[in-house]
């Protein structure tokens, strides 16, 4: 299991359109891009590592009010055991007419020895 395969499947229940790295093709008036940012090892055994911490950006953009949106996401992502470490308003795109906020999460997964 990866944190964009979860996150993938979490929002996607959600109704909301999400895509990693950059939204291809018409982006509707609300939807979210997954941005990869860290792969750490945080445990280890016997000098190999035991856990890996995957941290991932959500963008949320908007057109219009995105606070509920962004209270629906935040709880979802509460409720599946995801560590929120940041959110922040990114501001306004003018050219677009989105609103960009950012919520940072981050999930534990056990390293698999092969």
């Amino acid at each position: 299991m990866s944190i964009l395969s979860e996150l993938n499947s979490l929002l996607d229940a959600l109704g909301i359109p999400v895509e990693t790295g950059v939204f291809s093709g018409v982006p509707p008036d609300e939807y979210l891009v997954i941005t990869p940012m860290t792969d750490t090892f945080e445990v280890f055994a016997d000098n190999r590592p035991r856990h890996e911490v995957q941290e991932t950006q959500l963008s949320l953009f908007a057109k219009g009010n995105y606070m509920t949106l962004k209270n629906q996401v935040v709880k979802a992502l509460l409720d599946a055991d995801f560590a929120v470490t940041d959110r922040r308003y990114i501001g306004h795109e003018d050219d677009t007419g989105y609103h960009h906020y950012a919520i940072d999460v981050a999930k534990e997964y056990e390293v698999k020895e092969e």
